[in-house]
């Protein structure tokens, strides 16, 4: 699925997102829009997602960044991933009421 316009509108200014790894309900998490993937930090002080795991497909569901209302659901595929000091400063930043200290980073790339 190619990222519209839309859909990259909506993630650059979502905090949160849903995400229902397979077989999993679906758990409202933070989460970071940086080059054309979300990524989302878990483990240790951060939020837990049952089923979350490397190559695990799962469903993003996106709210409208205007009306707050269902945008879209996407598919997507969790990847396990080693940030880099720019990303972990990233999602550092993005933290704002709290101390991060994860214990692994997912991206999760559109299908």
């Amino acid at each position: 699925m190619e990222i519209t316009r839309v859909l990259d509108n909506a993630l650059r200014k979502a905090a949160a997102v849903w995400v229902a790894p397979d077989g999993h309900p679906a758990r409202l998490v933070w989460a970071l829009w940086r080059d054309e993937s979300v990524l989302v930090a878990v483990g240790g002080t951060e939020q837990e997602v049952p089923g979350l795991a490397d190559g695990v497909a799962c469903v993003l569901t996106v709210r409208s960044p205007s009306t707050h209302s269902h945008l879209v659901d996407v598919p997507v595929t969790a990847r396990l991933v080693e940030v880099d000091e720019e990303t972990a400063a990233a999602l550092r930043t993005a933290r704002l009421n709290t101390t991060p200290a994860w214990e692994s980073v997912y991206r999760l790339e559109v299908v």
